[in-house]
């Protein structure tokens, strides 16, 4: 398996699709599936019927995942920026494309 060029807790730019420009941190990510959760992106309206833990019901709204194609990780001006891996002090380090900033290290 490849290198996770995107994790839990980074700060990502949607790409594509109905949230196209907004931006989140990454709540979750499924790597068996190339999926991602981002807060705040991609709401899915589920319908829940009266149950005993929910006696009212209603409709509840969560973020859904979506495929990890579609986001990219912000750079620190907010802008998208591709990832690519060096190593510095021995150490495998993540850097952003645009920039050369280290994402992490």
């Amino acid at each position: 398996m490849a290198a996770a060029k995107i994790k839990k807790g980074d700060s990502v730019v949607v790409r594509s699709g109905k949230d196209k420009g907004r931006t989140g941190t990454v709540l979750q990510v499924l790597p068996k599936e190339d999926k991602i959760v981002v807060a705040g992106v991609n709401i899915a309206a589920r319908h829940r019927k009266p149950s005993q833990q929910n006696p009212q019901g209603g409709i509840d709204r969560r973020e859904a995942p979506m495929h990890i194609s579609k986001v990219a990780i912000a750079d620190k001006d907010g802008k998208p920026t591709r990832v690519r891996f060096e190593t510095k002090d021995g150490k495998k380090v993540r850097v952003a494309v645009k920039s050369g900033e280290t994402i992490d290290g």
